[in-house]
Parts: structure tokens; sequence; C-alpha cells
């Protein structure tokens, strides 16, 4: 891959860095740190209605699976990043070979490439 392909690979994966921390942070801020109470926008000293309890402990635990996917997926693009700067991206980490520009701009943190990657979803629905 030359310098010009990675340059652009690096912008995109900067440009979703920062989106993804944006997005991690709001979901913090909107939905993790609030209290029950401040959740609901109940402030009355009278108790909470049970379905309102759970429906707010669903939005909450839903709100937690958003935010640690996304943090996998930042997780991958920090990767990434630093496999540009280390001279190893766009390789296969389990054949080690090139993992094409049609895929990299598809998914551009990708770890595999297309032939493993669908070996590896294979086994997983084995094991599911």
């Amino acid at each position: 891959m030359n310098k010009k392909e990675l340059e652009q690979y690096k912008k995109i994966l900067e440009v979703e860095r920062r989106k993804l921390i944006g997005d991690i942070n709001h979901i913090e801020k909107e939905s993790l740190k609030q209290s029950q109470r401040d959740a609901s926008g109940d402030l009355s000293g009278y108790g909470f209605h049970m379905a309102d309890v759970a429906t707010d402990n669903y939005d909450r635990e839903f709100s937690l699976d958003l935010a640690s996917c996304e943090q996998t997926r930042l997780n991958d693009i920090v990767d990434a990043l630093e496999k540009i700067d280390d001279g190893t991206y766009g390789s296969c980490e389990s054949c080690k070979k090139k993992i094409s520009n049609r895929r990299l701009r598809a998914v551009p943190y990708a770890r595999l490439c297309i032939k493993c990657k669908e070996q590896e979803e294979k086994k997983k629905s084995k094991r599911d």
C-alpha cells in the first residue's frame, strides 16, 4: 500500500474515532450518569411504579450494550491506526495476506481478509 492510500485510511479512521468518542461520551452523559429519579424526570417524593423502573432499567441496559459495542469498534480503530504507524496495516491477522482495498474501504479497521472472516463466522455460528 502506498503512502497516499495509508494517509487516506488514516484520515477516515481518525474521523470515525472522533465520532465514536463523541457518541460514547453522549451515551455516558445522557443515560449512565443520571440517577433513577433524574432519568424519569420525577421530582416528587413518591415512589416509582415497577413498570417505570423496568423500562428505565431496560433503557440503561440497552445504552450499556450500545456503548460496549461502540467501545469495541473504537478499540479496533485505535489498533488500525497503530498498524498504520508500525507498517502492518492492511495485512490479515490470520493468514498474513493483504486485505483487499475494497474490504478496507468498507471496513477500514478490518483485521481479517474476507476469506478468514468468513471462516471465523462459520466457526462462530457452529458454536451458537
